[in-house]
């Protein structure tokens, strides 16, 4: 890594930014080669969807970064969309976006459980 400078990696090993759809098969055996001849942190691009089991065999095999966007955006924008059509007359963020933020939340605490990083600061 000292010829390009770069201080993570995402590793190319089955995942996609975005919905999948099927099931995702991931290399494992790809990941644990390229642990073995790098030193810096590697990255898992396109988590959503992956099998929590997946997931955590990722970072047992050492991912360090996991990406999650899809299924936070997913339940953040339903509700969101839910209260703007529930209240029509709605102008207020400080109240159409709370439904929206606690949704996405509740993924969240979810997602920080699956990667093994409750109560880490």
């Amino acid at each position: 890594m000292d010829r390009t400078g770069i201080d993570s990696l995402a590793v190319a090993i089955g995942t996609a930014h975005g919905l999948y759809k099927s099931e995702p098969k991931l290399d494992f055996g790809r990941l644990a080669e390229i642990k073995k001849v790098v030193s810096i942190p590697l990255v898992l691009h396109g988590a959503s969807g992956v099998a929590f089991d997946d997931v955590r065999k990722t970072i047992e095999l050492g991912i360090c970064k996991v990406n999650i966007a899809t299924e936070l955006k997913m339940p953040f924008s339903g509700e969101l969309r839910k209260y703007l059509e529930e209240h029509r007359d709605a102008n207020d963020p400080r109240k159409y976006m709370e439904p929206a933020k606690k949704a996405m939340k509740l993924v969240v605490a979810e997602k920080i459980k699956m990667c093994m990083s409750e109560h880490r600061y």
